[in-house]
């Protein structure tokens, strides 16, 4: 398999993976479990360009024109980049058979961007440890990088199958 086959894979790979993990957050929102939107993903990144990386409240920093776009972007990039884990762990082999563990830990190993950057660098705290709801937000972010997690299974293993 050529670099650039293994860059293409990659690609659709971090895009099913990521709209995986879409499917489950529209499923908790249909079901009433709160989700923060990709627009404050987006205006916190667009704030970068200001020099400002972290914010009190990111809720009430000033709008970012394209916020929500820029978010939905950065969202499926990142997903993208994530998708290289389990190929720099497991090697290129993992392409053409991957296997659901590496899969699941990449997930799982992924949910501390979000603790860990995110949400301090939004004003959430550590962990959500500033929010009403910190044990249930931690949580729900590791039910969701795991279904990213799966998604990258499902995804590599219906890439192979084509």
């Amino acid at each position: 398999m050529t670099i650039a086959e293994m860059g293409l894979r990659i690609i659709a790979i971090g895009i099913g993976a990521t709209a995986v993990m879409d499917a489950w957050l529209m499923l908790l929102k249909r079901l009433g479990v709160p989700s923060q939107s990709f627009a404050m993903l987006g205006r916190w990144i667009g704030h970068w360009r200001k020099g400002q990386w972290r914010h009190d409240r990111i809720a009430a920093a000033p709008a970012i024109r394209g916020e929500l776009a820029l978010g939905w972007s950065a969202h499926y990039a990142i997903g993208i980049a994530f998708a290289v884990i389990p190929v720099l762990a497991c090697g290129s082999a993992w392409l053409g058979a991957p296997s659901f563990g590496p899969a699941l830990l990449t997930g799982v190993a992924t949910v501390a961007a979000p603790l860990l950057v995110m949400q301090p660098a939004m004003g959430a705290g550590i962990a959500s440890s500033r929010t009403p709801t910190p044990r249930r937000n931690v949580l729900k972010s590791l039910a969701t990088h795991a279904v990213f997690g799966l998604g990258l299974y499902l995804a590599a293993s219906a890439i192979r199958a084509v």
